[in-house]
């Protein structure tokens, strides 16, 4: 996920249905009937934030309710999938408006992206691209100022005192004798008019921000309150599963739907653009109704019929043509030809699938002037679209409520929607006669595709008489998941897909001779972002081969860093503090290696330091040490949690995962076959912020892309063999 620019509006609205223009004075009448609230309002600057689209005025983006009973809403426009953000958004607002935490509370946003667009990401709402505090920073900053400035207000009126005489301080207005909660002054303060220029705190005064403050969601999360899509119930609701095609690109010639329809509980069977869909009473009837519908014929003339096998062949041999140019700095070709030594390597890369804990599903009904979606959703402004689209409405007619979600990944925040437009499409086919809950099961999640691509990559560089780098050639092979999606006019550059090479092309490192090419073939497996996105990959390739020019260069691996990151002094004092904090030496002793990776992404920099044991033939991870540059770190705690989440679900990568096809057909159906991290092997994490005074950067994803290298360093460092392809096969290695 990355930020879209205003000049990429005109193309990409043109994929995405206009979206309902609530105005300013029916949102406001609407929040009105919250008796006696306050409701803040604030817009940004579009040609700064990105908050409309071109020749639309700007809208209001409403995010504060202060209510008689003094508790205060932060409606958060950001799917909360475990990553913590409600908390952090809710933090912001308390900051501003010097709120006790515990008065505050929050709660979704409605979908409407004229109001709650995700100012990143242009005209959408949606979450991902680790923005979500991020483009929200300013934002909620001034709706909690502007909230302060009223309730101030309100009480030098009331009082009849000056506004410069009244304090607050944990949610109470004083002047002199007189005081006064939020929830005392909220009908007055809601009375005054919204001030269109706030004074913002200085950093320094912060008492919230920077603090360790408690989780919003895990009191009703640990007593079972918290609802998911799987928890929601609707009168009359029926559960739909879809028998899918073994092989990608297959469609349904016919079937029998005899069996199926014999399955108690089954109440109808039809047919869907991928499959054919079960309908029934309950999960287990529709399931069963599944396994029963053994008579489909598929039309496998556009399947895709190759295995993991043959599309990594094909790469390779792709690898060795003219591919796009990504980068291209000095004359690579010349630096290697003058280098004192040389080295060529190459790396594969899996399909990965998301597994998140909470696999897809989502509740649909129809409305008097629409439907209704429960789920966890994502891409609201997306899905607002597609539905109306297959349901013949406006998207103004789809309303979405938001849940919390467990997990994604990436996987929810998918462009064509899929699991939400099966379920517009079983509603449709039903004619609407009953709720939908469509559901996917575990096997359906791990054999049903939008993977992280495949990618190959295969590096030739060589080093100059001092060490330095003489020159770097890369090329790159992997599918595109941008390529006919609406996101496709911002990161599809004359056929490049910046997504595929960014960490490689952009790389921090003063490498003077740098070529980096690009090649995207056509595979019929259906794809799309991972944890961190092309990061997953890039950052692997980077530093495992950094380490490598290196070795050869006889160099300290924090030291050679360092040599190339002069003009990168944020990059240098990550690298510095990591060496400080894992009392750095590349020597770890008898039976022991240590490894080290650096990597920016989604504009945070983070250090890894990774310590692996040798015992009985067998490699453990022991500790990882991290630092994070993430500017201003609102809540501590979830930022390391998030670190600590990002390192597991690398190092998971790293281990075991990996999804294989043999003539087109998905060898593994769950976590028997597709293998997360255990507990067990899970190390002992340190994680460190740098102190920065610097507005937030993303945080969900960038602990994904250093681990994977870092413990590939630390391997080679303990055992002196390089372990390059991912997921590393430990038992493989000799010690």
């Amino acid at each position: 996920m990355h930020i879209i620019k205003p000049e990429h509006y005109a193309r990409m609205l043109a994929q995405i249905a206009p979206v309902s223009k609530a105005s300013r004075r029916s949102f406001l009448k609407g929040a009105a009937a919250i008796s006696g609230a306050l409701v803040i309002g604030v817009h940004l600057d579009p040609t700064k934030a990105f908050a409309a689209a071109p020749n639309d005025p700007p809208m209001p983006n409403a995010f504060v309710r202060i209510a008689p009973d003094n508790t205060v809403t932060v409606l958060s426009k950001h799917l909360d999938m475990g990553q913590g953000v409600s908390t952090g958004l809710t933090t912001i607002v308390a900051e501003e408006l010097d709120a006790d935490w515990s008065q505050m509370r929050s709660a979704t946003a409605p979908a409407d992206a004229k109001l709650y667009n995700n100012l990143a990401f242009g005209p959408v709402q949606g979450t991902g691209g680790s923005t979500s505090i991020a483009n929200s920073w300013e934002q909620l900053r001034k709706a909690g100022a502007a909230a302060r400035a009223m309730l101030i207000g309100a009480a030098a009126e009331k009082w009849k005192v000056p506004a410069s005489s009244i304090t607050i301080e944990k949610g109470v207005l004083k002047s002199g004798n007189r005081t006064a909660t939020f929830g005392e002054l909220a009908a007055d303060a809601a009375k005054q008019p919204i001030p269109t220029d706030v004074k913002l705190k200085d950093p320094k005064d912060f008492k919230l921000i920077g603090t360790r403050l408690p989780r919003l969601d895990s009191a009703d999360k640990t007593d079972g309150k918290a609802i998911y899509a799987l928890d929601i119930k609707r009168p009359g609701m029926l559960t739909a599963v879809i028998k899918r095609p073994d092989r990608f690109g297959s469609t349904v010639k016919s079937f029998d739907a005899a069996a199926a329809k014999a399955v108690p509980g089954v109440v109808d069977v039809v047919a869907v653009p991928n499959g054919v869909a079960v309908v029934a009473k309950n999960t287990w009837s529709a399931i069963q109704g599944r396994e029963a519908l053994t008579k489909v014929e598929w039309d496998e003339s556009k399947a895709e019929k190759r295995g993991t096998g043959e599309l990594i062949a094909e790469y390779k041999q792709l690898a060795s043509t003219k591919g796009l140019p990504a980068a291209n700095r000095g004359d690579a070709a010349k630096g290697i030809a003058g280098a004192v030594k040389t080295i060529e390597t190459e790396f594969n890369f899996p399909y990965l699938a998301h597994a998140p804990m909470e696999p897809c599903n989502c509740v649909i009904e129809k409305t008097a002037d629409g439907v209704t979606i429960y789920a966890g959703s994502q891409f609201q402004t997306i899905e607002q679209a597609t539905v109306a689209a297959i349901m013949g409405l406006k998207p103004e007619q789809v309303t979405i409520e938001t849940l919390w979600a467990g997990g994604s990944f990436g996987r929810r925040a998918n462009p064509a929607a899929d699991y939400i437009a099966e379920a517009a499409t079983v509603l449709k086919a039903t004619d609407g006669r009953a709720p939908i809950h469509l559901v996917w099961t575990r096997e359906d999640d791990i054999k049903g595709g939008y993977y992280r691509p495949i990618f190959y990559h295969k590096v030739r560089a060589g080093i100059a008489a001092d060490g330095s780098i003489a020159g770097w050639q890369q090329s790159i092979v992997g599918q595109s998941f941008m390529v006919g999606t609406p996101f496709e006019a911002f990161a599809v550059k004359e056929g490049v897909d910046g997504t595929s090479v960014e960490g490689a092309s952009d790389t921090n490192y003063a490498i003077a001779n740098l070529a980096v090419e690009l090649h995207s073939p056509k595979v019929n497996v259906p794809t799309l972002w991972w944890r961190s996105v092309g990061h997953t990959h890039t950052a692997h390739v980077v530093e495992v081969t950094v380490d490598e020019l290196a070795n050869a260069a006889g160099k300290d691996p924090v030291e050679y860093r360092l040599a190339m990151l002069k003009d990168q002094p944020r990059h240098a004092n990550v690298l510095k503090l990591l060496a400080e904090k894992a009392n750095w030496g590349p020597k770890a002793g008898a039976g022991k290696g240590r490894g080290v990776a650096l990597h920016e992404s989604f504009n945070t920099v983070v250090g890894s330091v990774v310590d692996v044991s040798v015992a009985d033939g067998k490699i453990k991870v022991e500790k990882v040490v991290c630092v994070v540059d993430c500017g201003i770190a609102v809540n501590p705690d979830v930022i390391a949690a998030q670190i600590e989440g990002g390192i597991g679900f690398g190092l998971g990568a790293a281990l075991h995962d990996e999804i294989t096809m043999d003539k087109g057909v998905v060898e593994q159906s769950n976590f028997d076959g597709y293998i997360p991290l255990r507990i067990s092997e899970m190390p002992k994490v340190e994680v460190h912020i740098v102190p920065s005074a610097n507005a937030p950067t993303g945080v969900g994803e960038p602990g994904v892309p250093v681990i994977a290298p870092a413990l590939s360093n630390a391997i080679f460092n303990a055992t002196g063999k390089r372990l390059r392809s991912l997921p590393f096969k430990l038992e493989d290695v000799k010690v």
